[in-house]
């Protein structure tokens, strides 16, 4: 029997004392929301990444506007992304009222050409959300010179890419700010949504604190306009016993990877590269067909095995997102991709003849 794309009940079933002794003890504690469990987790996480400071939030999504205001991103302001991305990140922009303007990626991994930056700054050009997707870092050296050149807030977008590494320095530890999910398919995922945002600016974390909770600090006084966004005690918990597993996990994905890149070796599919400068964690195995990518995952899908594509539709190519006044061919690397890539399973707890049976079957399909 073929494995799913995607499963936790493995994982869950491995963990399952201690998650649920986890959640006994919150409910005994009498404490839900905003108690110790959160800041126990919020420390944690901030060794981990290697900053000083974090804050639990309901989800990546309110982790990235969060982070996007508590840098001081207001209404009007610019902030560029990419157009391969999930729409949160973009939608986070415009919580704000702030506008998305979008550069090209590379086409070697998908990431972020930063080399196109410079061209996209204008004069209300606020921040730069370069996104660590599939499992690896964007080039940060250059990108943060353009950004100190031009006095540009950084938030780097870390939801896919939790214990990756840029030069031996842990994804998320660079910019001014960082943002994490904890949707259950992620690295460290919860069973539910959650999210952080994490930083070294002191200012930074005080701010994105208050703003979680209505603009209030202290008292039940809104110093602020803010909003509603609490990571809850239980998932703080649950993040917690997990977290010292990521770096093992991290282990098994690149074993996996190592797995497919042995299996598919001549297959014609494009696999994903590595670059030099970094970890890249695979939260992801993300392949490229150069032939119809569909009729393939039909072939795929009548053998019973189910991939994924992550991204189907770059965002400016969607109906939700005309108003930002791009067209079709403007980002050509990202619409070619967009058109070819499929996801392969990949999660720690699939087993190595698994693995085979995927690149047997996929083989077979190609």
């Amino acid at each position: 029997m073929l494995p799913p794309f995607w499963d936790y009940r493995r994982e869950y079933d491995e963990l399952r004392d201690e998650v649920l002794a986890a959640v006994d003890r919150v409910f005994k504690s009498g404490q839900l929301i905003l108690g110790p469990e959160g800041v126990a987790f919020e420390r944690a996480m901030a060794g981990y990444v290697g900053v000083s400071g974090g804050v639990g939030v309901n989800s990546g999504t309110d982790a990235i506007y969060i982070a996007l205001a508590a840098a001081g991103v207001t209404a009007g302001d610019e902030v560029i992304t990419v157009p391969n991305t999930a729409v949160p990140t973009v939608s986070a922009i415009q919580i704000l009222g702030a506008r998305p303007v979008l550069v090209d990626i590379r086409d070697e991994d998908f990431l972020m050409d930063v080399a196109q930056i410079e061209a996209a700054i204008t004069p209300r050009t606020k921040a730069i959300i370069p996104v660590h997707l599939y499992g690896q870092c964007v080039d940060l050296d250059p990108l943060m010179a353009i950004a100190t050149r031009h006095g540009l807030k950084v938030i780097e977008d870390c939801a896919q890419s939790q214990g990756a590494l840029y030069k031996n320095r842990r994804c998320g530890s660079i910019g001014t700010a960082s943002t994490f999910s904890f949707y259950p398919t992620k690295l460290l995922g919860g069973y539910g949504d959650g999210g952080m945002v994490l930083s070294d600016d002191e200012a930074v974390v005080r701010l994105a604190r208050s703003l979680r909770f209505y603009g209030m600090e202290e008292t039940y006084y809104a110093e602020r306009h803010g909003y509603n966004s609490r990571l809850d005690e239980v998932h703080a918990a649950i993040l917690a016993l997990k977290l010292p597993r990521v770096d093992g996990w991290i282990g098994r994905r690149r074993h996996i990877a190592s797995q497919y890149r042995r299996g598919f070796e001549g297959s014609g599919l494009r696999l994903p590269t590595e670059n030099a400068y970094g970890r890249h964690v695979y939260h992801l195995f993300v392949v490229e067909t150069p032939g119809d990518r569909d009729a393939t995952l039909q072939r795929i899908d009548a053998r019973g095995l189910k991939c994924g594509v992550q991204y189907r539709w770059p965002i400016h190519l969607m109906r939700g997102y005309e108003d930002l006044g791009y067209r079709a061919g403007q980002f050509p690397v990202a619409e070619k991709k967009a058109q070819r890539i499929f996801s392969l399973p990949i999660y720690p707890h699939l087993k190595d003849e698994e693995v085979d049976e995927v690149v047997a079957v996929v083989r077979a399909a190609i």
